[in-house]
């Protein structure tokens, strides 16, 4: 059986193979938290007794103690034999002991990296703290932080944890890479601004990235704060550095540490660059775009900014009336995406509407081949979940034109624009595999990184869709390993969100399902997706609801997002508007060519299935039919709806006898 894991480092849980264990009520919570706190020691019965019960215990507490005791060793142990002896919840001498491993709490985990870091090289300490860091779920032991026996432990934890994102933090300024450790520094001391060292780093950080303004007056900030809360001035660190700071000190700038080459290799070049690219020369406009290509794949801000300054290239290119620079311009951003929907609709709006306009203009010879080849190209990924016949047709064209030309960077161009458009229809997650397997192949021929990671999403997400996990399970570890090699944080997004869907496809328990949806979603804040974001937590506990067989609950005043047409009918039902569901259930539109196609079809066929209404019954079944033997929702990667042959089968049943389908 697999061990089973514990979690301090916010609400207390215990896990196997992922899923959560029910632990009972808060008391079997406080039992647990209580053992692991004395770090597999003894709890005498007696000890425990007093912890749990501040006041006067009980006439029976002992008794109640070890109830909560047989009941843990129940959830810990399911399968041990009656009578045979606890081998992880364990009676000794006076009480109780949790022989959990020593990898098997994360606060124990924490602590052990942590102290790895303070013995790696620099250069790779920061990242070992960001992973250890990355455990924290919220306060340790959240729910019992008003009970004095865990109030040192939770402080020397916390305590730990401030001083490893201060570590981080120092680290990444002294390794050259300041303009890291700002947003990190600032979050840090938003939640503890009493911190003089946080504000010390952030200063410098800020000094070293030349915004000389911003360090001093963060400065000015910090000593406010500590004179108008605490009565104090500023230390010795924090003068020393406003001063330094003021005087331009040369100390103050980073040491020639070998472990800075890039950075200063970055430096250079960009110096040497603008002292030899004359501005507002095509040169500069190309690179430009290369530059943005390179930062949106590094999520958050540089994905917002990438979009951002990307339409204002194209916009100067199409200034210089040049259709080759332009349509060079625009081909030039070929950032990979896996997700059907666009991050910003009016935007890619304008991206198609320029790119149409230079293929229109460009010469019609045989030297355009490839511009042209990435114009359509662009069309194709612009105009994703957009029902047009346009967006098929120009990412066939560009696919025929790359093969023609044999170039593999711009068949994998091509072939993602192919992805695209593959959400035409239900049940198309096969083709779509296919195109992740050409891509997976071409890239590793070609040594196409991005795309490398591009083909295993989309083969994940194909084989999460037609139910073979134990391949998509490979194509999320192949993609991890990528993503950990090469730098590319928002793979993590898709990878979490795909084993929360695992979890809710192959049977987890319903809580367990929920709590993993919901740390997937913490993910997205930030990693600047809004397109990805927007409404799908609250889409994807929908599903999961109607997958378990549960009374849809919906929230009205959550952020649907572009999911709210769907939504809104349930809203109705459970307020008893029936009459109004209907109508808004007749109002529905075809759901968008995308990923979450299926996913909506179900929704509507759950509806129209409570509504009685044949009409919607018969539309529903003639859309999912084509996607009989796949997971609803399951092919986008992230979310699910259960089977699509249950629904078909509730379908028919609904429609009567004698009805294999609808005519």
């Amino acid at each position: 059986m697999e061990a089973v894991t514990f979690g301090v480092l916010g609400p207390v849980t215990a896990e196997r193979a992922g899923d959560v264990l029910a632990l009972k009520g808060p008391r079997h919570r406080a039992v647990l938290a209580r053992l692991l706190l004395a770090r597999r020691r003894v709890v005498p019965l007696a000890r425990l007794v007093e912890d749990l019960w501040e006041d006067a215990p009980p006439p029976r507490a002992v008794g109640a103690v070890r109830t909560f005791v047989g009941d843990l060793r129940r959830a810990l142990e399911p399968d041990r034999p009656p009578r045979a002896p606890a081998r992880l919840l364990v009676t000794e001498g006076p009480g109780y002991a949790l022989r959990a491993a020593p990898d098997a709490v994360d606060a124990w985990r924490f602590e052990a990296a942590v102290a790895e870091a303070g013995r790696l090289p620099a250069t790779r300490a920061p990242d070992r703290l960001r992973t250890a860091l990355a455990q924290w779920r919220g306060p340790a032991y959240a729910e019992f932080g008003g009970q004095e026996w865990v109030r040192g432990e939770r402080s020397r934890l916390t305590e730990l944890r401030l001083r490893a994102v201060e570590r981080r933090a120092e680290l990444l300024v002294d390794l050259g890479r300041a303009a890291e450790a700002v947003p990190d520094l600032d979050a840090h001391l938003t939640d503890h601004p009493w911190r003089e060292e946080a504000w010390r780093l952030l200063a410098l950080a800020l000094y070293r990235t030349g915004r000389q303004a911003d360090a001093l007056a963060v400065l000015r900030r910090a000593r406010a704060l500590l004179a108008g809360h605490l009565g104090i001035d500023p230390g010795p660190r924090l003068r020393r550095l406003e001063a330094g700071i003021l005087a331009q000190d040369a100390d103050l700038d980073p040491s020639d540490e070998p472990a800075e080459a890039a950075a200063r290799l970055w430096a250079r070049a960009t110096e040497a660059y603008d002292r030899t690219v004359a501005a507002g020369a095509h040169a500069r406009l190309e690179s430009a775009v290369g530059l943005l290509r390179t930062l949106a794949v590094t999520g958050g801000g540089g994905l917002e900014a990438a979009r951002e300054h990307r339409m204002t290239a194209v916009e100067a290119a199409e200034e210089t009336g040049d259709a080759e620079l332009t349509a060079r311009v625009i081909g030039a951003y070929d950032v990979p995406a896996n997700w059907t929907r666009s991050d910003d609709p009016e935007r890619a709006g304008r991206i198609v509407a320029a790119a149409e306009r230079t293929l229109a203009a460009l010469p019609d010879d045989t030297h355009a081949e490839a511009a042209r080849c990435r114009l359509l190209a662009t069309v194709a990924l612009e105009s994703r979940g957009v029902r047009s016949a346009r967006g098929p047709r120009a990412a066939d064209e560009a696919e025929r034109i790359a093969r023609r030309l044999d170039d593999p960077a711009l068949l994998a161009f091509a072939l993602n624009g192919v992805f695209m458009q593959s959400c035409t229809t239900a049940g198309l997650a096969p083709r779509r595999d296919a195109t992740g397997a050409e891509l997976v192949e071409l890239a590793a021929r070609h040594g196409l990184v991005n795309h490398a990671v591009l083909g295993h999403l989309i083969r994940l997400q194909a084989r999460a869709a037609l139910a073979d996990f134990a391949a998509a399970d490979e194509h999320a570890s192949a993609v991890d390993r990528l993503a950990e090699r090469h730098e590319r944080p928002l793979v993590a997004v898709f990878t979490e969100w795909y084993r929360a869907l695992r979890r809710a496809a192959t049977g987890s328990p319903y809580d367990s399902a929920e709590a993993a949806y919901r740390s997937a979603a913490a993910r997205l804040d930030g990693a600047g997706m809004p397109g990805l974001e927007r409404g799908l937590l609250p889409l994807a506990l929908l599903g999961l609801r109607l997958a378990h067989g549960r009374v849809a609950e919906v929230d009205p005043g959550a952020d649907w997002g572009p999911y709210r047409p769907w939504a809104a009918p349930f809203a109705l039902l459970a307020d008893g508007r029936h009459a109004e569901a209907r109508t808004a259930l007749r109002a529905l539109p075809e759901p968008p060519p995308d990923l979450l196609y299926e996913a909506l079809c179900c929704a509507e066929a759950a509806l129209a299935l409570e509504l009685g209404d044949r009409t919607a019954l018969e539309r529903t079944y003639g859309r999912l039919l084509p996607a009989s033997g796949e997971i609803a929702g399951a092919g986008s990667g992230l979310l699910t709806f259960g089977p699509v042959g249950d629904w078909l089968a509730a379908i028919r049943r609904a429609l009567g006898p004698g009805r294999d389908r609808p005519d």
